[in-house]
């Protein structure tokens, strides 16, 4: 069917619906002319067809008057005299879009039927949108005035409420379906005056600013005015509704993106007041003094997301974001504005013709390239006017129906469509050609991985199109939950005076962060743990440029993420960490066992003595780095369980050796030493290591259980000017390393200290002398404290000392005990820790405190140990728990089978505490896979120690 015979199919359609509603003889008014032009409009447009149905004499009107070039001054005037009679907000909306659908109707005849200039159509739409705006806001104003007073400024002048027309409204370039995008701001704070109740001024315009949103917005019976989308106000979706001139002024100045940028190119007070002002506070942040070259690499991203948009949605036959469509010319003019419109006053210009002649005036680009935009553009402007013409609908995708492309065709006075295609294709093509001339390929300088996350990040999407976007990558679930972290992280951002730099940084980071999380099938989970770490780091551009820059680096990062919740803490916490992360090398190769020794001395060495501060932040940093490597080592598989611990307790023993000689140094400047260690390198002074350390079983997070002993006649004193007593200096030696390790700083503490196990607990002495601390072993200590005795080693002393400990605890541990009474207080001790510490649920239990967990294996080492080292001196040698049990096999105590498989399920149920540790979470395994190691322990403590696994009561 040709497109003629459709459109006499569709006149006659169109023609029969008007007749069969109003008589034929409601033409009569109307020339022969005039009819043709009637029945030609009402088959051209759906929406003329359905204004002639609702209000035939306001288009016979339009007919006769053929009249089209329409100023703003014309329509407010219009627009006054309706709204006076206005006596509620719904009869405001009610008369809005009353004379809106009269006034596009009027337009909409013009265009294609009376063959109206594009230009003249395009200012025709603009001032009649900024009319409405203008009319809508000054009732308003009253209205509002009237119920919560007239804000005013510190002079006593009334304030008004400035609207910014942004994108084609700002350029007087408005659609004839177009949305409108707005900013709101206002002069100055203050408040109201004239009413009983008083509003800041904030408070006031907000509210006027929602019921102009709902009086544009809002869908009636009546339809609506327009389609207001405020996400280009500063901050976004999520920034106030309206902010002070300064207040917009700073965040410009602050906080603009390249892409704000772009935007406010447009910008355009649409309200009459303080014109001027307002556009001078964007001027410095839209142009630049100098030439800037450094936007044409930000609007080529910028062109790239639209074209994948393109591709994504897969648009096709779209003249505005298609090769060489509207978007492209755009993007052309307005790159010179951006790079010269600083140095050259005459190109900041709004509309894109004015600008593009300027263009060619300034010889910025040739006569021939600005014929071809110019052509080009009026073609495609007048193509997308009238397709929106034609139901009214915001699209610019060529119609793919006959009826609207013979519509098409008729409007445009061209033959056939192939014909239209035809000459689509030389404009569309010259246009691309001088764009790729301009702005280059789509995607160069960019690698393809971080495309697709440049799109959801840069583009301001509605949370329907961002969770359907992030569908092609992750779980229905995850989209979710992915896009409402990503919103979040977004939000807070935008609050964040981060800096131009910081900000671009950012906007390169986080697509590449996107994209390899993406390949490594990451959680959600761990994607808020990176934005935590990147939060941290916001105002510290080195630390984001770093993970930026250093691919390996940042690759790392997710790994260590991934793997564990408390390293990306740790990280998140101590940002300096992630200097650790340049040479991931390091972090797989943990050092010897000997080396934290070598290592923390040459870091101390470059520290000068006195500064004590100093000396206690890079002995923090040192723990958190080699913490952080370990961890590494551990998640990679690198570190066995058992070495894991074998590193954190020589990390933790090399710490400990240095903070003693610092405080050493410190307390022995003021005091001297006591005397007899004149001429000695010897310090007289012992540390006892309890618990995990004196087991070389160290987690994460353990604390050290320590001891402090001498061994310097009480009654000797010190060599200095300060003379003081052996036990005096002890003491304060003893204090000075407990604020080393115990004093918050901005890194933490060092380790927690743990005292409670030196004689008499927290009411003894802090320090006591060696034969003290026999005395209280032999004749005071309670079963329990032998029980911690047995994992109890010097880890600091001269040789001496460490004798004299060894020889103390082997008398303890090899004592003739009565094993009925041993084995009571054994279990009653146990029985006490499960009553208060068990964490285990219905499903879940507690790693070391459930039944037949790691305290149950330990507490019957523990009674081995002191039940039969009388016999087998062998038996106590070591204090860690698998030389223990393999030493009780040795020696016949318990079976072979029976020392390995506690040692396997001892090493496991570390292995997953530790792990547990790492993810941030409870030491807690699910019921059933803690059963399959705690079963057969159970049976072995039921062998030798029945009353040790008695359920909890």
């Amino acid at each position: 069917m040709s497109a003629q015979v459709q459109l006499d199919a569709q006149q006659s359609n169109a023609w029969q619906q008007f007749i069969d509603k109003y008589d034929e003889g409601v033409t009569e008014q109307l020339s022969a002319q005039d009819l043709a032009d009637f029945k030609r409009a009402i088959t051209l447009s759906d929406y003329i067809l359905q204004t002639a149905l609702s209000q035939p004499d306001a288009v016979f009107s339009i007919i006769q008057k053929q009249s089209f070039q329409s100023t703003i001054e014309s329509y407010l005037s219009e627009l006054k005299d309706l709204l006076s009679n206005c006596d509620s907000e719904s009869s405001l909306h009610q008369q809005l879009r009353i004379f809106r659908h009269q006034k596009l109707t009027e337009i909409a005849i013009g265009d294609l039927v009376f063959d109206a200039p594009i230009h003249v159509s395009l200012a025709n739409l603009s001032s009649l949108a900024d009319a409405l705006i203008v009319a809508a806001r000054d009732w308003l104003m009253t209205f509002c005035c009237e119920k919560w007073g007239t804000p005013i400024d510190k002079h006593g002048n009334v304030q008004q409420l400035s609207v910014l027309g942004m994108g084609k409204l700002g350029g007087r370039e408005l659609n004839f379906s177009s949305d409108i995008d707005l900013i709101f701001c206002y002069p100055e704070v203050g408040e109201t005056q004239g009413s009983g109740k008083t509003l800041d001024t904030q408070t006031f315009f907000t509210r006027l600013a929602q019921k102009l949103i709902a009086a544009l917005h809002q869908q009636t019976i009546d339809g609506f005015v327009y389609r207001v989308d405020m996400r280009l106000r500063p901050f976004g979706e999520s920034g106030p509704l309206v902010l002070t001139y300064s207040a917009m002024e700073d965040y410009y100045q602050e906080q603009g993106r390249d892409w704000e940028r772009y935007a406010m190119l447009k910008a355009r007070v649409v309200t009459p007041e303080h014109n001027q002002a307002l556009t001078s506070l964007f001027k410095p942040f839209v142009y630049r003094r100098y030439i800037d070259f450094s936007v044409i690499d930000s609007l080529r991203k910028m062109k790239l997301m639209i074209a994948q948009e393109v591709r994504r949605k897969q648009l096709k036959n779209n003249i505005k974001l298609g090769l060489g469509g509207i978007r492209e010319i755009e993007f052309i003019v307005q790159v010179f504005q951006l790079i010269r419109g600083g140095r050259v006053p005459q190109l900041q210009q709004r509309h894109l013709l004015n600008a593009l002649d300027m263009l060619k005036q300034k010889e910025v680009v040739s006569a021939q390239t600005a014929g071809v935009l110019t052509d080009a553009y009026l073609f495609l402007r007048r193509v997308e006017n009238a397709i929106q013409a034609f139901a009214d609908k915001q699209t610019q995708t060529l119609p793919d129906d006959a009826l609207n492309q013979a519509r098409l065709l008729n409007v445009l006075s061209i033959d056939t469509w192939s014909d239209f295609l035809s000459l689509l294709s030389r404009h569309t093509t010259a246009v691309h050609q001088e764009f790729h001339l301009l702005i280059g390929e789509e995607t160069p300088n960019i690698e393809a991985k971080e495309e697709k996350w440049q799109l959801l990040w840069n583009n301001n999407w509605d949370d329907e199109t961002a969770i359907e976007y992030i569908e092609e990558f992750v779980t229905k679930t995850d989209s979710d939950k992915y896009w409402a972290t990503v919103k979040d992280f977004q939000l807070e951002v935008s609050k964040r005076a981060i800096g131009q730099r910081g900000r671009q940084v950012l906007d390169k980071l986080v697509p590449i962060l996107f994209w390899h999380l993406i390949e490594v099938k990451a959680s959600v989970a761990t994607l808020n743990l990176l934005f935590n770490i990147v939060r941290k780091v916001l105002t510290r551009t080195a630390y984001l440029e770093l993970l930026f820059e250093n691919e390996g680096a940042l690759k790392q990062l997710i790994k260590l993420c991934s793997a564990s919740d408390w390293v990306a803490e740790q990280i998140a916490q101590y940002p300096i960490l992630l200097d650790e992360l340049l040479d991931p090398k390091l972090l797989h190769n943990p050092p010897q066992l000997a080396q934290y020794a070598l290592d923390i001395r040459e870091v101390m060495l470059r520290i000068p003595e006195e500064d004590l501060e100093a000396q206690m932040e890079q002995l923090r940093h040192f723990k958190k780095a080699q913490s952080l490597r370990i961890a590494a080592a551990d998640i990679s598989g690198v570190l066995p369980i058992m070495q894991v611990s074998d590193h954190l307790t020589a990390l933790a023993s090399a710490i400990l050796d240095e903070v003693i000689q610092i405080a050493w140094q410190q307390v022995s400047e003021r005091f001297g030493i006591p005397a007899s260690l004149e001429g000695t390198d010897e310090k007289g002074f012992g540390v006892i290591g309890y618990g995990k350390v004196g087991g070389i079983e160290l987690g994460y997070s353990s604390d050290l259980d320590l001891v402090f002993v001498h061994d310097r006649d009480v009654n000797e004193f010190t060599n200095g000017t300060n003379t003081v007593s052996a036990g005096q200096f002890y003491l304060k030696l003893a204090q000075r390393v407990m604020h080393i390790f115990n004093t918050r700083m901005a890194t933490g503490i060092l380790y927690e200290l743990d005292l409670r196990l030196r004689p008499s607990g927290n009411s003894g002495l802090l320090v006591v002398h060696v034969d003290t601390y026999e005395h209280y072993q032999m004749h005071e200590a309670w079963t329990w404290e032998h029980q911690a005795l047995v994992r109890a080693r010097c880890i600091f002393g001269h040789q001496s000392i460490l004798k004299r400990f060894d020889d103390i605890r082997g008398n303890i541990l090899s004592l003739e005990r009565d094993l009925d009474s041993l084995s009571a207080d054994v279990a009653t001790m146990r029985a006490k820790m499960r009553d208060h510490l068990d964490k285990s649920s219905e499903d879940h239990i507690d790693i070391k405190q459930g039944l037949g967990g790691l305290v149950d294996i330990e507490f019957l080492a523990q009674y081995l140990v002191l039940a039969y080292s009388k016999k087998n001196p062998v038996i106590y040698e070591y204090s860690d728990n698998v030389r223990m049990f393999e030493a009780l096999a040795s020696t016949g105590v318990i079976a072979q089978s029976e020392a390995l498989l506690l040692i396997e399920s001892y090493c496991q149920l570390r292995d997953a505490g530790h792990h547990a540790t790492l993810r941030g979470g409870q030491r807690m395994l699910e019921k059933a896979s803690f059963e399959r190691l705690a079963t057969q322990v159970l049976s072995i403590c039921h062998q030798y120690l029945p009353a040790l696994v008695t359920p909890k009561h």
